[in-house]
């Protein structure tokens, strides 16, 4: 990190990429940007000065290029239209201010350019839940974690989409200055002052891969959830080894069956609890999630709150308790 004297603002800079997001750009210049004589300093930067194009904004009249990381104690990448790495400049200049010890962030799809530079190289990351599998496939060495808000790995840090930048620059603030400060600037913004990096975005994961050479067993287990469903069930339906299926589900769905059918599980469940009135029980045994306990379990540790809180969040008929 850049050595600063005592009592000096920590610098933010905010790197705009070409069609950034116009309210992933937002979050951190609001959060950061807005401290008279406070903690914070903030710039923005982009590949190089001139006008940047904003997606959803009109094009912003950026001063700074890339040189302006090399005083960044922080750097922050918002999310941006049709997720790539960008070019070879900007993640050299990325990979150069992380060597520095500088602490780099991203917000929504931004965390593929941190991709691209290696800095999520061996490390959990998230995205914007909808981007995640492409993520994972471009970056087979970072684990992507498409459920949580944020991933805290220390000098590096990412987020899901929109408001989970919120949830991430609040955090940031958190770790430099304790939860008083962090509070403060979210009453001013109007926000949750905490939602842990581990509490589930609320996606609807899709379950049935598209394409697939084995379309018509993902579609014969999504009717069966509720049955004790296994590794060699699975493969006698698809007239196939275990070892055949489990390496097809691997190219369909970048994951081993059983975690493919807890996923589908836990994607039925949420679909009952937000538009039907069954009890938890009733959902817990059409999913085929065991007992009620056990479902109870699965869900807070899968989906970040218990079944009951996500009924209530989403179902307006829901009945208190059930």
């Amino acid at each position: 990190m850049t050595d600063r004297a005592a009592g000096e603002a920590h610098h933010v800079v905010v790197v705009a990429l070409e069609n950034v997001l116009a309210l992933d750009l937002g979050i951190p210049w609001q959060i950061f940007g807005s401290w008279p004589d406070g903690p914070y300093t903030l710039s923005v930067c982009a590949e190089r000065p001139g006008p940047v194009q904003v997606h959803g904004g009109p094009a912003l009249s950026v001063a700074h290029g890339l040189d302006r990381l090399t005083s960044a104690d922080t750097v922050i990448v918002p999310g941006y239209l049709e997720p790539a790495a960008p070019s070879a400049e900007v993640t050299d200049a990325l990979a150069e201010a992380a060597a520095r010890g500088t602490r780099i962030a991203s917000i929504c799809t931004g965390a593929f350019a941190l991709a691209g530079a290696g800095l999520l190289d061996g490390r959990r990351a998230t995205t914007h839940w909808l981007y995640a599998r492409e993520l994972a496939r471009r970056y087979p060495r970072v684990t992507v974690v498409p459920e949580d808000l944020y991933i805290d790995e220390g000098q590096v840090l990412t987020s899901g989409g929109v408001s989970s930048g919120l949830d991430l620059c609040l955090h940031l603030i958190r770790r430099d200055h304790g939860p008083r400060l962090a509070n403060r600037q979210a009453r001013m913004l109007v926000a949750a002052p905490h939602r842990t990096g581990g509490q589930a975005q609320f996606i609807d994961l899709p379950v049935r891969p598209e394409p697939s050479a084995i379309p018509t067993l993902y579609d014969w287990a999504l009717r069966n959830l509720h049955q004790p469903l296994t590794v060699d069930q699975l493969a006698r339906r698809a007239g196939l080894s275990r070892r055949t299926l489990i390496r097809r589900f691997h190219t369909d769905t970048g994951q081993p069956p059983m975690r493919w059918l807890l996923d589908a599980r836990l994607a039925r469940a949420r679909e009952l609890l937000a538009s039907g009135d069954l009890t938890v029980e009733a959902v817990a045994r059409r999913c085929g999630l065991g007992t009620p306990a056990n479902f109870r379990a699965l869900f807070k540790a899968h989906v970040g709150v218990p079944p009951r809180t996500y009924r209530e969040t989403f179902n307006s008929n829901a009945v208190k308790g059930r």
